[in-house]
């Protein structure tokens, strides 16, 4: 069942939305919705579905309506970056961008929240001087080595799968991650993870980027899969902190896992939720937005979601 609109919407009410492909599965327009009603504010959010085809008149046209504001989710982040007549520094950096802040002049400002909402578990925890493991090197990667790199630890590791995909990301983050190295890594199923052993004995944060492990409505028994072997596993131990940015299931088999080994469990659903705080701030001019009523909201609609595929 999706998501209902307002109770009210007539002609004077302002469209904010996110752009992806899929987005119907999208928790933003429940959550948005309940904080923009709880704001009074006569906006409503939809999730709108395009293609990578359609991406730039998608945007054109949005910005031609008078689009309050966008969130953009897989596979547009990079894409719509090259749309925008002008990009934060942060989002110059990480090279994505996941919300579109239009611009008085006219075109759209891309901004990256991904970032801040990655960080808010996180906070109030002193990171200086540890070392933290990334699993994967895709575009979610980046902006998590970007929020890493905020925290001043002394070492940030990122394993993937591809020596080529590897190096570009190394020489695309060298100029504002100097703590970063990369290595191969050939994943749960071949060698049982070999390398990444003595890596995860000293590691303080591992982070999941990688989409295994995932609910898929095609093929939910990928949702016991885990990314890391075994062998793996067993090298988890208190004090270490597993954040695996998937929230679909929750816990994921890798946070089922590390919980049962004593280390703090950290999923992706805070930073679904922070991050569009933070877009919900930049749209509105508030400071104050009801971070509370969003969390909620994407709680009670992903229990629902959850039971109806059980």
């Amino acid at each position: 069942m999706a998501s209902l609109p307002p109770a009210s919407v007539t002609a004077a009410t302002a469209l904010v939305g996110v752009l992806g492909d899929p987005v119907r599965h999208s928790l933003s327009p429940a959550m948005h919705n309940a904080a923009l009603r709880e704001l009074g504010l006569d906006w409503i959010y939809l999730a709108l579905p395009v293609t990578s085809a359609k991406l730039g008149p998608a945007v054109a046209g949005l910005e031609a309506i008078g689009c309050r504001g966008l969130n953009v989710t897989l596979p547009h982040k990079q894409a719509v970056a090259r749309l925008c007549q002008h990009l934060s520094p942060l989002a110059e950096r990480v090279g994505a961008v996941n919300t579109l802040l239009p611009l008085e002049g006219g075109g759209w400002q891309g901004r990256n929240t991904d970032v801040e909402g990655f960080l808010a578990p996180l906070r109030g925890e002193d990171w200086r001087g540890k070392e933290a493991l990334v699993l994967g090197c895709g575009g979610s990667a980046r902006a998590v080595v970007a929020a890493l790199v905020e925290l001043d630890l002394a070492q940030i590791r990122v394993a993937g799968r591809r020596r080529e995909l590897l190096d570009a990301f190394a020489a695309d983050c060298s100029g504002w991650a100097p703590q970063l190295h990369t290595l191969e890594w050939p994943g749960p199923r071949e060698a049982e993870g070999k390398p990444l052993l003595p890596l995860l004995d000293t590691a303080s944060l591992v982070v999941n980027t990688t989409p295994v492990g995932m609910t898929s409505t095609a093929e939910p028994s990928q949702a016991e899969r885990c990314p890391l072997s075994p062998a793996e596993l067993e090298a988890l131990s208190p004090p270490c902190c597993v954040y695996d940015l998937l929230y679909t299931p929750r816990p994921t088999t890798l946070l089922k896992q590390a919980a049962a080994r004593g280390c703090r469990a950290v999923d992706g659903l805070e930073m679904l939720v922070e991050q569009g705080a933070a877009a919900l701030r930049l749209w509105s001019g508030l400071n104050d937005v009801p971070v509370a009523c969003m969390r909620a909201a994407a709680l009670k609609h992903l229990a629902r979601d959850q039971s109806m595929a059980s």
